[in-house]
């Protein structure tokens, strides 16, 4: 058995994924252009996941002149929108001249072929867009390329980001992070504390919606903050992969630690610190202390299924909108709630949530070993399909 599970661990390591690459044509004689590509352009390719970046002098490489105007032709690119500098990213993206970052940053979330241009040595307060099966158009330089849309309403660049596939992940990853042996085990405390203080259903219910609530809102409000601090530190590929990878480890340690508990000194779970102090709120059988609860255990909890949430908000910054990503975020959590909902449902009496009890901590140590197979699996699905 622990064999098997130590080879499925290692099947599912995935092989590193397919690079994106950066071609910059320039002119070595252009200091210019030197000072632009080392200390702005390469750097922020590099942020936005770029992997490899090469330097190609087609002033003194006569050759690399010809790979150019070849690169240019098969795109299709109009020679108007030729510039004295052109960075090509995976034969499609072409950045010529000097842009502004934003605009870099958006054009390479743009699906299909998509050419942004500016031939001065500064970027200016316009630019110039094109994508085929439409006209060039001036775009002022806070205006994104990403809102260019070619003739006949749909094309390669509308303002879309490729968000194929993360409504399936996003409700799925927080359907089995919502599978947490942490707040079931606080959840059926505080129903059965509740049933002995001879509360009715109603009450109950009432009470246990207002947790479950609190604890959406927390989580919630955790969701929020890292989003920005991503959108802030400004490398959502890298930081989307680090996720990816960090699901991974925390979900190799629950596996460990279901097959060789003594190996680590350490467990994903609900801190040990904070015990007193929810049992303390628990027993106070309010709703305004059942709020408080939930809002605790939202934030306790974290530590212990936060691998899987921090992953799937650093692929939202680094694949949606700030717009899209809230979405997401919402029904992230929703579904992250529903199996506590579940839960309240079928705690109908004091009797079922005894037996409902019995059955979590018999099985809690099985819902570990689940939640890890479930963080490398989809960490391993975000490293192969969506950065």
């Amino acid at each position: 058995m622990r064999a098997a599970a130590l080879a499925l661990v290692l099947l599912l390591i995935p092989a590193a994924a397919a690079a994106q690459e950066a071609v910059i044509y320039y002119n070595q004689a252009c200091s210019a252009c030197i000072v632009y590509i080392n200390h702005t352009l390469v750097p922020l390719l590099e942020q936005e996941g770029v992997e490899r970046v090469v330097l190609k002098d087609y002033i003194n490489q006569p050759e690399y002149r010809q790979e150019l105007v070849d690169v240019h032709r098969r795109a299709g690119v109009p020679p108007e929108l030729w510039a004295h500098m052109s960075t090509v990213v995976d034969g499609r993206i072409f950045i010529e001249g000097h842009l502004p970052e934003q605009v870099i940053r958006d054009s390479l979330r743009a699906r299909g072929t998509l050419v942004v241009y500016n031939d001065e040595m500064e970027p200016g307060e316009t630019y110039l867009v094109w994508a085929p099966g439409g006209r060039i158009e001036e775009f002022d330089a806070g205006r994104s390329p990403l809102e260019y849309v070619p003739e006949g309403g749909r094309g390669v660049a509308e303002r879309l980001y490729d968000t194929t596939g993360m409504l399936p992940l996003v409700l799925v990853s927080g359907l089995l992070d919502g599978i947490n042996p942490c707040a079931f085990a606080v959840l059926l405390f505080f129903i059965a504390f509740l049933y002995t203080l001879q509360r009715t259903r109603g009450d109950v219910l009432k009470m246990g919606a207002i947790y479950i609530s609190a604890i959406y809102l927390a989580y919630f409000l955790i969701g929020l903050g890292i989003m920005k601090a991503l959108v802030f530190a400004g490398k959502p590929h890298f930081m989307a992969k680090l996720g990816a990878w960090l699901i991974i480890i925390l979900g190799g340690i629950n596996v460990i630690n279901h097959f060789q508990p003594m190996l680590l000194p350490f467990r994903l779970r609900i801190p040990g610190f904070t015990h007193a102090t929810l049992r303390r709120w628990a027993y106070r059988g309010t709703a305004p202390s059942a709020g408080v609860l939930g809002f605790l255990v939202g934030l306790c909890t974290f530590p212990c299924s936060g691998g899987i949430y921090v992953a799937i908000l650093a692929l939202l910054s680094a694949k949606t909108t700030y717009a899209q990503g809230l979405v997401y975020l919402m029904l992230y959590n929703l579904m992250f709630v529903l199996p506590l909902i579940v839960l309240l449902a079928l705690a109908s009496s004091e009797r079922v949530t005894l037996r409902l009890k019995e059955m979590e901590e018999r099985h809690a140590r099985s819902m570990r070993l689940f939640s890890g197979v479930v963080m490398i699996a989809i960490g391993v699905a975000i490293l192969v399909w969506f950065v």
